[in-house]
């Protein structure tokens, strides 16, 4: 396998916005009258589409109004700087030095993917960022992997992807490209069993250079 691509899913895995999207999640239900607690975010909401959670927990409401609304509250709350995740900084800059290309892929809307990757100051480093405004059918369907492909004229196996959700994973499985999980939120056996190589807990992670450094041109 050639390596010629790296491609990142934003929340919980270049950056550690989960906490951020649980608390709004919760705050922003609780005030329509719907409780969840952090478990429930993680077994019906985490990896999502907004519009299905909302479609799903109220019923009565215009899924796409709740869509914007929360994510709204989300950026807001986000604020104008983040650390992306650990190691990531590094790894993006050496891929870049290796003559590699970028790319971002989210299920989250485009002003929350423009404001993480602005808020990082990373943005300049992405060739590639799509987003859900991007394409009709987000994660798991693998549409926005696809799209990623053709952009950067690449083929899935020329490119690694880092996800942390299952939805995510399968999206990039689905588009034929191999899969390095972050544990931000679900344990390694489980990102596992969804169909990931191996799963790590930041880009620092030593099982990560092993992977990179046995990947013909990638980087050691």
């Amino acid at each position: 396998m050639t390596l010629k691509a790296l491609l990142f899913d934003i929340d919980g895995t270049l950056v550690d916005s989960d906490p951020i999207h649980i608390a709004v999640f919760m705050d922003f239900l609780a005030e329509r009258g719907v409780t969840i607690t952090r478990s429930d975010y993680m077994e019906r909401i985490h990896g999502r589409l907004n519009t299905e959670t909302f479609t799903e927990l109220l019923p009565d409401a215009d899924p796409i109004e709740m869509d914007l609304a929360k994510e709204a509250a989300y950026r807001e709350r986000l604020g104008d700087t983040i650390e992306p995740m650990a190691g990531a900084r590094d790894l993006i800059a050496r891929a870049r030095a290796a003559n590699m290309k970028i790319g971002a892929v989210t299920n989250g809307p485009r002003a929350n993917l423009n404001a993480v990757l602005n808020a990082t100051g990373l943005a300049a480093a992405f060739d590639h960022a799509g987003s859900s405004n991007d394409v009709k059918r987000g994660k798991p369907h693998p549409e926005l992997y696809l799209a990623a492909l053709a952009a950067l004229n690449i083929a899935a196996h020329e490119a690694l992807v880092f996800e942390d959700s299952p939805t995510g994973i399968q999206a990039a499985r689905a588009a034929g490209i191999d899969v390095v999980a972050i544990t931000s939120s679900l344990s390694a056996d489980a990102l596992v069993a969804h169909g990931a190589l191996f799963a790590i807990s930041d880009f620092n992670d030593p099982a990560l250079a092993r992977h990179l450094s046995s990947l013909e041109g990638a980087f050691a």
